[in-house]
């Protein structure tokens, strides 16, 4: 069985906080939240664990996010030299993005297809990190993993996805991925 590691991370700072996107590394984890296929288990991830994390990633087949060569990586790459990027990974939205020739967010995908929202959004994450309510981002975080691992499969067994676009229009795009 494949071992397809379902991913995401929140960060302490903000890119404001930090000087710019162009200095993502510098924004440092708060919590990362993987879902792991061969254990078929959550596992939640503190900035002290961030190179466990980095292990688990390693050894994954196939490392699921969204948008996590542009940011989830780039965060990492604060904590060591080796690039994430050279993984096996399916990022959900470059995929998508390279079919529509925009950006789509993962609660337009998952209200769309499953009648899901997201819980919260990473501005919140960080005020939470701030007030040292590590809890709610884990929560957080995990439901975020756990939206990411429904859309794939959805993806994958159905070969499309659903997405409202900015005018609250449901659409469909299709997606070539496997599980």
């Amino acid at each position: 069985m494949k071992n397809i590691v379902y991913f995401d991370l929140e960060t302490q700072q903000s890119a404001e906080e930090v000087g710019g996107w162009d200095k993502i590394s510098a924004m440092k984890m708060s919590i990362g939240v993987t879902y792991n296929t061969a254990r078929g288990e959550y596992k939640i991830y503190g900035e002290p664990q961030v190179n466990d994390l980095i292990a688990e990633l390693q050894r994954a087949d196939l490392v699921v996010g969204f948008n996590n060569l542009r940011f989830d990586y780039e965060v990492l790459h604060g904590y060591t030299t080796m690039d994430l990027r050279q993984l096996p990974t399916l990022d959900m939205l470059v995929e998508l993005q390279n079919t529509l020739n925009h950006r789509l967010s993962l609660d337009s995908i998952a209200t769309a297809t499953f009648g899901l929202e997201k819980t919260a959004e990473g501005l919140q994450a960080i005020r939470w990190f701030k007030e040292g309510k590590l809890l709610e981002i884990a929560e957080y975080c995990c439901f975020d993993v756990k939206l990411t691992k429904l859309v794939h499969e959805h993806g994958a067994r159905h070969k499309q996805l659903h997405y409202n676009n900015r005018f609250g229009k449901k659409l469909t795009v299709p997606v070539k991925w496997d599980v």
